[in-house]
This record gives C-alpha cells, sequence and structure tokens, in this order.
C-alpha cells in the first residue's frame, strides 16, 4: 500500500533527525509499535498525586488544609515558570513581558479568590485541635513563594522598611540578614527566632541569597526601568506591575490575614500561628509597607498601602 505523501515526508524528516543525533530510527519505531496507549491518570500521575495528603490527626477538615497549601504550591510552580522565562530571555520584548505578567497575575488571583474554601470550609473546632499537631510547620515556610519575591523585584525593597535606607547598595548577603519576613517569626513571647524560622532559614537561606545575585539586574524591576530607559516601556506593562504588586503584597496576605483573624483571634488575648509567627504585625501590608515597583504608584498611595484592605478585612469579621 502506497504511504501518503505527507507520511512519507514525516518518515523522511524522522530519518534525518535520528541519523543526525547517530540513531537508529527503526528501533524508536519499534518503541512506538509495543508502547502503550497513554492515559490520563498515568500522564498526570494521578494516583501518587492523590496519595500525596497524608493528615497527622483524625480530624476530617485537616485533609482540606493540606490539599489547599499543595494546591497553592502548584500555582506558585506555575508562577515560577513564568519568572524564570521573562529572567532568562534572550531578546526580551515588552509583548513577551506583559503576557507572562498577566499569567502570573491570573494563578494569585485564582489562589485569591479561592482562599475562601479554606476559609470557610473548615471548622473553627477542628482546626484549633489539629494546628497543635502541625508545630512547628508554618505556610511562611513556602520557599517558591519567597522566590516570586525576589523575582519581581531589587532585594532590597524585600528589606524590612527600617533597615532599606541603610542597607540600599549594601551586598545581597547583607540585605538579607535583614529581609522582611524574618521579623514576622519572632517568638510573641520572648522575642527570639522561632523553630519555624531557623529550618526555614536551613533549608532555603543560600539558595535565596544565590538567586538574589543571580537577579541583580534581571529581577522584574530591573527589567522594568531598561524598558523605561530604551522607551520600550508601555501602560500595558506597567498595569501588570502594579496588579502583581497588588496581588502579592496586599490581597494575598489579607486572604491569610482575613483566616488568622477568624481562626486566631481571641479575646482578651491572642492565639499564635502555627510557627509561632507574629502574625498580627507579619501578614497586613500598611505594616511591612513591602512594594515591588515604588515608581509607579503616588506618594500618597504608598502613604495608604494596604490600609484600606485592612479596614475591609476588620469590618467583615
Amino acid at each position: 500500500m502506497q504511504l501518503p505523501p505527507e507520511i512519507q515526508e514525516r518518515l523522511a524528516q524522522l530519518q534525518q533527525k535520528y541519523e543526525a543525533m547517530g540513531q537508529d530510527m527503526n528501533s524508536y519505531l519499534d518503541g512506538l509499535l509495543y508502547a502503550d496507549f497513554l492515559t490520563y491518570w498515568d500522564y498526570i500521575n494521578l494516583d501518587t498525586l492523590l496519595s500525596l495528603q497524608k493528615p497527622k490527626t483524625p480530624f476530617p477538615d485537616e485533609e482540606i488544609f493540606i490539599i489547599y497549601h499543595q494546591i497553592t504550591e502548584l500555582y506558585f510552580k506555575l508562577a515560577l515558570n513564568e519568572c524564570e522565562q521573562i529572567a532568562e530571555h534572550k531578546n526580551l520584548t515588552v509583548e513577551f513581558f506583559t503576557t507572562r505578567l498577566k499569567r502570573i497575575n491570573r494563578y494569585f488571583e485564582a489562589l485569591t479568590n479561592s482562599f475562601e474554601i479554606m476559609v470557610d470550609g473548615m471548622e473553627k473546632e477542628q482546626f484549633l485541635k489539629f494546628r497543635m499537631s502541625l508545630l512547628p510547620a508554618s505556610g511562611f515556610q513556602s520557599g517558591q513563594y519567597r522566590m516570586i519575591e525576589i523575582y519581581a523585584t531589587d532585594f532590597i525593597n524585600l528589606v524590612a522598611k527600617d533597615k532599606r535606607e541603610e542597607l540600599l547598595g549594601a551586598s545581597i548577603e547583607k540585605q538579607f540578614n535583614h529581609i522582611y519576613w524574618k521579623f514576622g517569626a519572632t517568638e510573641l513571647s520572648t522575642g527570639k527566632q522561632t523553630l519555624t524560622l531557623k529550618q526555614f532559614e536551613k533549608k532555603y537561606a543560600k539558595r535565596f541569597i544565590e538567586l538574589g545575585e543571580e537577579r541583580i539586574n534581571t529581577n522584574f524591576y530591573a527589567l522594568y526601568r531598561k524598558m523605561l530607559e530604551q522607551g520600550n516601556a508601555t501602560p500595558a506593562l506597567q498595569a501588570e506591575l502594579r496588579q502583581l504588586d497588588v496581588n502579592v503584597n496586599v490581597n494575598w496576605p489579607l486572604s491569610h490575614y482575613k483566616s488568622a483573624v477568624r481562626y486566631l483571634h481571641r479575646e482578651p488575648e491572642e492565639i499564635s500561628a502555627t510557627g509561632g509567627t507574629n502574625w498580627q504585625k507579619y501578614l497586613p501590608p500598611r505594616f511591612q509597607k513591602r512594594i515591588f515597583y515604588p515608581m509607579v504608584w503616588s506618594a500618597e498611595q504608598i502613604e495608604d498601602w494596604g490600609k484600606a484592605w485592612v479596614y475591609k478585612v476588620l469590618n467583615e469579621e
């Protein structure tokens, strides 16, 4: 039987491909002949995925807590995939930059809009019981989230706000010693570093410093300034940067703040978070004034950073 011309053309192209690699095309065709058809569950490793929930207690709502945090980390992985493409692009265009930022914004918006699934989806009584079995683990220890921050801006913008002026121009390693989130991982009673922070830095500190050094000239803020200097920046790009600033530094932390207020707020005392973190001062954006792109905001907007969102959350409780 005569093969259709398009099949013959593809076979010839395959022959050229494998010859260029010094490979025998017939062996690869045999592999295709004997291989089973791919299934959906095998392709996404569904059985493995569904086996990754390992509750530490018998409370059913703990599984909600685990699955939502796993979903969060998968979205962070999607965001980091885009971050890497932007930072390592050899001929970055404003169109590519804008499109990839839009993707990252969608990921964070999906997370923020879905956070109610966890906030409203767990019984407070169950949560307050099973959370004690999680110590000292904490969502604070998300290394991927910190990497997204490092990709997003100059490292100095991640330094605690009262140290930024002093450390401007200092090495990444020195700036890292005063990064903002260290001050959220202090024991409420003693002010000492929590075990949560010690574990986190032992695993990730070296990588964070290395990434900060790698991205001095290719973080999003540096790339944006370069495009401005070249006259290539657009209003659409600035709009996506502004949205990323709000998504990462206001909306996402406040989703957690709302959860903390609901589950950990108790008069006349506060319940500390699972890692002992000082969530009352760590989560609200108005305290941190963490802003990725100061030049795209007015002085008034910076002064009132996150304030309206905090008041809205408190008024809803």
